[in-house]
């Protein structure tokens, strides 16, 4: 089946139109009409090469809802016209205890990405959600709610999930103590999700700026970080840290933040870290940890659980002829939260 995308063909390059030839649909497979696609922070890292491993022509796109209009011999879980989402994954080994275990995302012979990853049977990179189609083994295919409104979703499926995930795995509940830090694609989301678990949120932020709309957000309070006095008065006050600030920074100020026993997790931030101070961990038992995304059947509690609460990033509506543009505001923090793609009104 051919297809047109946006590509990037090299670190240098803007995306441009690129047409190629989806693979062949395997008896696993769904084919899918792609109606939204979220705009990642990591999309712009993938295409400028920032990480090191891009391989050119790359069309990025990993926050995915659409319609089903293929499926294969073997697939019984959906049928053409139904509305589903594909996330950061699309295929793991399927055996490893990992996998078994419903966490694909640490599958031991890697998880195959979305983009710009190696198919497990054919070895041609996988293209993204940034194009009219794609196919996905039938596993990794997720179902929408019906309440959801399907405009605004995309962004669960990678800004949703990375934030959900730790609030679970650390169990937060009525009770917990939540900060976010960074009140960006990721923070907004965190704080919304932490706030419908019934937890008290704070959010973290350098800016007194950024307080009207934590608070409208839903966040319990707004802690200025540069505020050494107030700083001081919140320590020990928090079970779970949720940073999603993406760039080197210093977690120093955090830390003292956490009670005893209290967790510290990264999100934003993929690679080098700031030197700490490792005295307030010691003193408190306090960790330091991070968490990548969630695994399918997690993501599909999660867009459940959306459902459920009417949870829905706060979006921007572009066409893919607009998403160079998109680029450089992404690099300017200048989105209000979360960029997504309206494939049916983009003419390329």
């Amino acid at each position: 089946m051919k297809t047109k995308g946006y590509a990037a063909q090299s670190a240098q390059s803007e995306l441009t139109s690129y047409e190629y030839e989806c693979r062949a649909l395997r008896d696993d497979d769904v084919a899918i009409e792609i109606l939204y696609s979220g705009v990642c922070h990591s999309d712009l890292h993938m295409a400028k090469n920032d990480w090191g491993w891009t391989v050119y022509p790359i069309v990025p796109g990993h926050e995915i809802v659409g319609r089903v209009i293929d499926v294969g011999t073997k697939v019984n879980r959906y049928k053409k016209g139904d509305h589903v989402a594909v996330g950061c994954m699309v295929d793991s080994c399927q055996q490893c205890t990992h996998c078994h275990s419903g966490e694909e995302q640490f599958c031991e012979e890697g998880f195959t990405q979305t983009y710009n990853s190696p198919d497990r049977h054919t070895q041609e990179l996988t293209k993204g959600g940034y194009a009219k189609n794609v196919i996905v083994r039938e596993e990794f295919v997720l179902r929408v709610p019906e309440s959801l409104d399907l405009a605004k979703a995309a962004p669960l499926l990678c800004a949703g999930i990375t934030t959900y995930s730790p609030l679970r795995t650390w169990d937060v509940g009525p009770g917990s103590t939540v900060a976010v830090v960074g009140m960006g694609g990721l923070g907004h989301m965190a704080i919304k999700l932490a706030v419908a678990m019934g937890a008290h949120v704070t959010v973290l932020s350098r800016s007194q700026s950024k307080k009207a709309d934590a608070m409208e957000l839903g966040a319990d309070a707004f802690l200025l970080s540069n505020d050494e006095q107030s700083m001081e008065q919140a320590a020990s006050t928090f079970d779970l840290i949720i940073d999603t600030v993406p760039v080197k920074h210093d977690l120093t100020p955090y830390i003292p933040l956490l009670k005893v026993d209290g967790t510290l997790t990264l999100v934003g931030q993929v690679g080098p870290m700031a030197e700490f101070n490792t005295m307030p961990m010691v003193m408190g038992r306090r960790r330091i940890a991070a968490s990548l995304i969630g695994g399918i059947a997690e993501t599909q509690e999660m867009l459940d659980f959306c459902a459920r609460f009417n949870i829905l990033p706060e979006v921007e509506m572009i066409t893919m002829e607009q998403i160079n543009e998109a680029f450089e505001r992404l690099k300017r923090a200048d989105v209000h939260y979360r960029f997504v793609i309206d494939m049916q009104k983009s003419s390329f």
